[in-house]
């Protein structure tokens, strides 16, 4: 589904990224993992197109999306939930949902709205709860279910997570994965980018671990979990 080769990208000049090249096939959930600096943000906003690619390809379903805008790129299916959730604070639940079902306009039907809106509320209950409260009166865990779930509203093909455990609970981390495991079962693609490495290798069915903008090792998620010298040199 998406396949990048030779990636260098970074931000402001400086680069980040230095050749990096990976591949996520489709209904498949890989993480990339790694400490602070290691890179891992800006994979993800480089597939989002939120900073400058320097050299390189990224292909999605056969297509290189290098020359294409951020919005060209959710519109072909590529959503991202971002780091540190970026809601419209002011706004109530329900209007933050819809401004994901924007991908989905086109189609004018009133009951695809319900549908997406149901599916999500399905995932987390409690946003159903909390329906017309504004999100800034929410807990960080019932803000990351907005984030995540504004981003489930545009039916995605690919779903990228930077992040999503920042700041949360161990057991809110645990229901939030638990909805990935759902969300596996459903063959929807994901991309999980996260500091919290043994939890995301566990959820993945492939995993890299990134290095100062290098891929230092990759494998099953279950191979580089058991790796000792892996955790002590990359991942502490």
């Amino acid at each position: 589904m998406l396949k990048i080769d030779g990636l260098r990208a970074g931000y402001k000049g400086t680069e980040a990224l230095h050749g990096l090249s990976l591949e996520i096939k489709q209904g498949s959930i890989v993480s990339a993992v790694g400490a602070n600096g290691a890179g891992k943000s800006t994979l993800i906003n480089a597939i989002s197109r939120l900073v400058e690619v320097n050299a390189g390809s990224i292909t999605f379903d056969g297509e290189d999306i290098v020359a294409l805008s951020a919005p060209e790129v959710v519109e072909l299916g590529i959503v991202q939930v971002p780091e540190g959730r970026q809601l419209f604070t002011a706004l109530t639940v329900t209007e933050n949902l819809r401004l994901g079902f924007h991908r989905l306009r086109h189609r004018r039907d009133a009951s695809l709205y319900r549908d997406r809106l149901d599916y999500v509320y399905d995932l987390f209950p409690k946003l159903k709860e909390r329906a017309d409260q504004r999100t800034i009166s929410l807990s960080g865990g019932e803000q990351q279910m907005v984030a995540m779930g504004r981003a489930l509203m545009a039916d995605p093909k690919l779903l990228l997570l930077d992040e999503p455990s920042l700041g949360l609970a161990p057991l809110v981390v645990e229901r939030l994965f638990g909805v990935l495991q759902v969300l596996r079962k459903t063959g929807l693609t994901i991309l999980l980018v996260e500091q919290h490495a043994d939890e995301a290798l566990a959820l993945s069915d492939y995993g890299y671990v990134l290095s100062v903008g290098h891929i230092a090792a990759q494998g099953t998620g279950e191979s580089l979990r058991g790796h000792e010298a892996i955790h002590q040199s990359y991942l502490g």
